[in-house]
């Protein structure tokens, strides 16, 4: 499956953005997916997952209560709303896509598809 991220930008501390991941080549309800980021000179973490009916969430500490995931397999889409961003939110977002659709996965290994990343920068 290949998989397209977007919606990246630059936005105030306090703001809002919502990320998009499209997929294609693939039954995009076959996958679990999630979304990891990277600061600059950070290792990539994680930050949230969802099951293939959206279900089933789960999010990194560092994220929760402030950001959501959601995907709309009509669509082979999933999304990342991210508010009340905050200046360490600031990075390269990845989705990535598993070939298990109920399997919540919070660790690198084990996702088989990244897409390319988009970068949010978050800025007073």
């Amino acid at each position: 499956v290949q998989l397209q991220a977007s919606g990246g930008g630059l936005v105030q501390i306090g703001g809002s953005l919502r990320l998009s991941c499209a997929a294609s080549g693939r039954t995009f309800s076959n996958y679990a997916m999630g979304w990891f980021r990277q600061a600059p000179g950070k290792e990539r973490e994680f930050v949230a997952a969802i099951s293939w009916s959206g279900g089933a969430t789960y999010y990194g500490d560092s994220v929760k209560g402030r950001f959501t995931v959601s995907r709309d397999n009509a669509k082979n889409t999933v999304y990342l709303q991210m508010n009340n961003l905050k200046p360490e939110d600031t990075a390269v977002y990845y989705c990535a896509a598993v070939s298990d659709p109920i399997i919540i996965l919070t660790t690198l290994r084990g996702y088989d598809y990244w897409g390319q990343g988009t970068l949010v920068t978050v800025s007073s």
